[in-house]
């Protein structure tokens, strides 16, 4: 049986997400390689957990919340369909074919503009990844970049992020600490509405409501 921590040792999926690491450096984005992947497995995984979804689909989650990310080193447009391929090319002949697809589905579907969530653990990939907002996800920190770049500016307004799921309540909520003095919390919505609005539809579809808490207030 594959596992996360097989996975996490497999060479060719380390030397993806390596090569996707340097390749968003390069062209300036913010962290999309290790340091990501572990927060989006982790928080995939707790999400699983936490919606009570069988202990394999757990694992699942972990699985697909690491890899998610791993194809943007082969173009940003079209990394989700790039990294589900990488993924099944990787992993066809270690895998049983309904584990496989599974996890090839919310690789594929975890960022697109037509986005659809087709299943659970789609579900928790995509709040897992698009919630990922904090100040060690920017590489330039630099006084010139932070007052040009939107998306390192709020980022880096994120002093803290925290996800928590009440299944008695059916809510999944995100809490932020945002130092608006960085950054104002209209500039997170302005470019992070959209993922907000998966993060919606995603929770749909594990039963729950999406909400947002911004230094103590709710705003979502």
């Amino acid at each position: 049986m594959v596992t996360f921590a097989k996975i996490k040792k497999n060479s060719l999926i380390k030397g993806f997400i390596s090569r996707t690491e340097d390749y968003m450096k390069f062209i300036g984005f913010t962290d999309h390689g290790f340091g990501h992947a572990k927060v989006v497995s982790e928080r995939a995984e707790y999400l699983a957990k936490a919606c009570k979804l069988p202990k394999r689909e757990q694992e699942l989650a972990r699985i697909a919340g690491w890899c998610h990310d791993m194809g943007n080193f082969m173009g940003r447009t079209q990394h989700h369909y790039w990294g589900a391929i990488l993924f099944g090319q990787a992993m066809q002949s270690k895998i049983n074919p309904g584990e496989l697809t599974a996890v090839m589905q919310a690789i594929a579907n975890h960022d697109k503009e037509d986005i659809t969530i087709p299943s659970a653990l789609t579900a928790c990939v995509v709040i897992a990844d698009k919630s990922d907002v904090r100040r060690n996800r920017v590489f330039d920190k630099t006084k010139k970049n932070l007052g040009q770049d939107i998306h390192d500016r709020v980022n880096h307004a994120v002093t803290s992020n925290q996800l928590k799921v009440d299944l008695k309540k059916k809510t999944i909520t995100l809490l932020l600490k945002i130092d608006t003095r960085r950054s104002s919390i209209e500039e997170y919505f302005e470019i992070f509405a959209e993922r907000m609005s998966y993060c919606r539809h995603a929770a749909e579809v594990l039963g729950c409501k999406f909400g947002i808490v911004v230094n103590k207030v709710q705003v979502l």
